[in-house]
């Protein structure tokens, strides 16, 4: 590639030593190419389309509020995140928020719901919601869902034996 190529300039250009360097413009378009390849597999594991043409009103806004939380995690790097009061490395956190999916995402949703505390930073309250559904909380919620209904008088409140 010629450094007086009239149609490819931005892409390299001679230094002082005469060695091409990288034009900062290639970095700018691979990062945006890269958040817009994120933010897809995000849609996608979420279920993102199918939401805001099914979900009820209010369930919309929630879950986007929610995906944009996780773009906004995934692709907006730095050296750490934190959860929970406590800072994590970046690659964790992106890395865990990559494998969310719809599921997680309604289990969050129904947390936040039914949550009566006073929430004063919902962002945080999310992101350490979301990073805990997939391995930490969201089997043991449910667990203890099917245990308080079955022996401790889930059913027998609701008349079922």
């Amino acid at each position: 590639m010629s450094d007086t190529n009239p149609i490819n300039q931005s892409v390299r250009s001679m230094d002082s030593k005469g060695t091409q360097e990288k034009d900062n413009r290639i970095d700018e378009i691979d990062a945006i190419d890269e958040t817009d390849a994120y933010m897809a597999l995000i849609r996608k594991n979420l279920e993102y389309e199918h939401h805001m043409k099914y979900d009820q009103y209010g369930d919309k806004e929630m879950y986007e509020e929610i995906y944009e939380t996780v773009c906004d995690v995934v692709c907006v790097k730095r050296k750490t995140i934190r959860i929970n009061g406590e800072d994590y490395p970046y690659e964790l956190v992106k890395s865990r928020f990559l494998k969310l999916n719809s599921s997680h995402v309604g289990y969050v949703m129904g947390c936040m719901k039914g949550t009566v505390t006073k929430i004063t930073n919902i962002r945080a309250y999310l992101i350490t919601a979301l990073y805990n559904a997939p391995p930490s909380t969201m089997s043991h919620y449910y667990q203890q869902e099917v245990q308080h209904d079955m022996y401790g008088g889930g059913w027998a409140e609701k008349g079922i034996t």
